[in-house]
């Protein structure tokens, strides 16, 4: 068994993390906070820890939220493979963490009637003359967010020539610094071309917002308050509500599970299938009129 410490063991594993599976800087923070917890609780001894003293562990988080609790699990199994994997331990006590289930909250989404009030209130702010900058703003946004299921943080750091009216994509760089294709459509072009009108050739993003780029929570903002003003409740709606949209009315359309799952940047597919939910009529529909035995009753 490794000499080594458990501070010294969670750098390199993160190390790890970073290098070969491409994990977010989010990803890491949180497997960092997980493991340094359980190192505390544990009186340092993470790395050398067997079967009974992770069951003892995992017996302390039984007031956390499910979802934690499969966080925290998850981290803790995949130390403990490279670990093992690393010639660290002979063996791999991952097994005696708790196993608490998916239990994936199903994603907030939005009806075609929630959208088209959305863009009715951007109609409307858009047929005033003269026109608002923020407001060309703001139909910017919101039709990139709908549009092409863009996340919160890829959308406001988007370069200030990262749109070209000319191509009908963009390719943005999301989690883990994995690259995409995103397709743009020609209202989502038409938009940003207005709003880049009273952006100054001088800035380097394409939202602005003093030294920097627009921030999450404003545009969290930005959102709320056209959801207020379109009539739908505030509370249902937010930038990744929009992106999650994005990709279940696609999915009711009739999209492949694949391509959405390539159009969102998701690395797993397991990711893009929570959304398979809103999308039960159709499936059955494809089933029924797809498969022989569907045909012939």
């Amino acid at each position: 068994m490794t000499a080594l410490s458990d501070h010294a063991l969670i750098d390199r594993f993160l190390e790890m993390m970073g290098a070969e599976s491409g994990a977010a800087r989010n990803t890491l923070a949180a497997y960092r906070s997980d493991l340094q917890l359980a190192s505390a609780t544990l009186d340092r001894g993470l790395a050398a820890a067997d079967a009974v003293a992770l069951q003892r562990l995992g017996d302390g988080w039984t007031s956390l939220a499910r979802a934690t609790v499969a966080r925290k699990a998850a981290a803790l199994r995949r130390f403990y493979a490279f670990l093992a994997d690393e010639g660290h331990r002979a063996d791999d006590p991952g097994a005696a963490l708790p196993r608490p289930g998916a239990g994936r909250s199903l994603p907030k989404t939005l009806s075609h009637a929630d959208v088209d009030r959305l863009f009715s209130a951007l109609a409307e702010r858009l047929a005033r003359v003269p026109v608002a900058p923020l407001d060309l703003r703001l139909a910017a946004l919101v039709e990139l967010l709908y549009g092409s299921g863009l996340r919160a943080t890829e959308l406001v750091s988007l370069p200030r020539q990262a749109i070209n009216p000319d191509r009908p994509y963009t390719i943005v760089k999301g989690k883990g610094g994995r690259e995409r294709l995103v397709p743009l459509s020609d209202r989502a072009r038409a938009a940003v071309a207005a709003w880049r009108a009273h952006v100054a050739d001088d800035r380097p993003w394409l939202f602005p917002s003093g030294t920097a780029h627009l921030s999450r929570i404003r545009l969290y903002q930005l959102i709320k308050a056209l959801a207020a003003e379109a009539g739908v409740p505030p509370d249902r709606v937010s930038p990744h509500v929009l992106r999650h949209a994005f990709a279940t009315h696609l999915l009711e359309g009739g999209a492949d599970l694949r391509v959405v799952q390539t159009l969102l940047g998701h690395a797993d597919i397991a990711t893009t299938q929570i959304y398979t939910h809103v999308a039960g009529d159709r499936l059955r529909e494809v089933v029924e009129t797809k498969h022989p035995l569907g045909r012939k009753s």
